[in-house]
Order: C-alpha cells, then structure tokens, then sequence
C-alpha cells in the first residue's frame, strides 16, 4: 500500500504504456485488424482454389461430352489452368496494388495533417481512445506518449487501422491466387485424363463434390458460418457447372 492510498482503496490504475498500447492495438483494434488480415489471406487461397476446381471441372467435363480423345481434354484443361491461374494472379494484383496505393495516400495525408496541425491530430488521437473505453484523462497521457513515441504509426494504426510496416503486398497476393488457383485446378485435371473413358466424367464428378464438401467446411469455419449451408452452396454450384458444360458439349459432340 503506498501512503497515498487508503486502507480499502485500490491502487490507482497506471497509464498505458505506448508499448503496451502498440502491443494490444490501442484497445485491440489493430491487433484484431492484423488477425483478420491473416483470416482474409487464408480464406481467400480456399476460394481461390475453390474457384480452380469448379472452372476447370466444367471445362473438362464439357470438353469430355463431347469428345473421347485425351489429348483434346488434357489441352483444353491445361489451357483452362494457364488462363485461370493468370488471370486471378492479375485481377488480384490490380486489386492490392489499388488497396496499396490507397493506404499510402492516407498514411501521407495523415503526416502532412501532424505538420500542419499537431495540436489538432493530439485532440483526435485523445478522442478516438476515449471512444476505444479510456477516460479522458488517461486517453489524453496514452496520446501523448504514443505521439511522442511515434505519431505517425500510433494515428496509422489507431485512427486508420493501418500498420505502416505491413502494407498489402500486390505480388504477395497475385502469387498467393496463383498458386490457390492451380492447386484446385489441378485436381478435376487428374481426376478427368488419369481413369479410362468410360470412367472419366464420374470419377471426375466425385473427386470434385468431395473436394467442394472440404472447400465448403474450411471457408465455413473461417468465417465462422454454418458448414452444412456452406458446403451445400458449394456442391450445388459446381454440380450445376459440369452438368451444364457436359450438356453443352454433349449435344455439340452429336453435331
């Protein structure tokens, strides 16, 4: 007990330090950010993948309705997997280089505003940890130990959500879709040239519903959805696409 504390008297509570305040996110929004983050890069292989097993599958399946000969199926699944894989590695580029460049400007028009405006951006730093559930008194000393820790990193990570060491990686990403891609493309494209002919579309149909059924539960439980709507969602969706493209390459296989 020190002198300044009654008998039945906590102890005061101690300010935040800036380290304890980067470690947790200032309330736990950057970390949880940071977390979500790596959820988001996780989910977003499983419906890459997801996405190379349901067009290569329709594609080969079709391809196979209408004709027998495995070199045609083999040509146009490898086509199919080239054209996929590199066109979600591109549009995944495009789309994080966009997300990047957007971060940059906020983290520059936050840097100019401290120049210009110190007192202002200590104001809202202070506001926006009362808003995360610290008094008055203890956001505005966690503001200014943070700001003259770092002010840029601690508004970044604060008041954007942004950690300024941590950037989206545009060829990160673009590998990443990439490589999900071809992994589930490669699946139907073994399942459909590896069995004999008659054997070809069935095996091929059941090897892809299974890997769909993974698909579905692993998307569901990062995202912590129900599994059986997810995967049923999944199954259905590529059981209509090779239904379809067999049909289709059924009746142009007949003309």
């Amino acid at each position: 007990m020190t002198v300044n504390e009654g008998p039945g008297e906590a102890p005061a509570k101690a300010a935040p330090t800036p380290a304890h305040l980067e470690a947790h996110g200032a309330g736990g929004g950057a970390q949880s950010g940071e977390i979500s983050t790596r959820l988001n890069w996780l989910r977003a292989g499983v419906l890459g993948a997801n996405d190379g097993i349901i067009s290569t599958a329709g594609l080969v399946v079709g391809v196979a309705g209408a004709t027998t000969s495995r070199s045609a199926i083999l040509a146009a699944g490898v086509a199919g997997l080239l054209a996929g894989s590199l066109s979600m590695a591109a549009g995944e580029y495009v789309s994080v280089s966009s997300q990047r460049d957007s971060e940059r400007a906020a983290l520059d028009l936050e840097r100019r505003e401290l120049a210009e405006e110190p007192e202002a951006e200590l104001d809202e730093l202070t506001e926006l940890l009362m808003g995360r559930g610290l008094s008055r008194e203890l956001a505005r000393e966690a503001a200014e130990q943070l700001t003259e820790r770092d002010a840029l990193r601690a508004h970044a990570r604060v008041e954007l959500g942004i950690n300024p060491d941590e950037l989206a990686n545009p060829w990160h990403a673009a590998l990443a879709s990439l490589v999900a891609f071809t992994v589930g493309a490669l699946l139907p494209l073994l399942a459909i040239v590896l069995p004999g002919p008659s054997e070809r579309v069935p095996v091929t149909v059941g090897a892809v519903l299974a890997a769909l059924t993974l698909c579905g539960v692993i998307s569901a439980r990062l995202g912590g959805a129900p599994a059986l709507r997810a995967v049923g969602r999944n199954v259905v969706g590529g059981a209509l696409a090779m239904a379809v493209t067999y049909a289709v390459g059924t009746w142009l296989g007949t003309t």
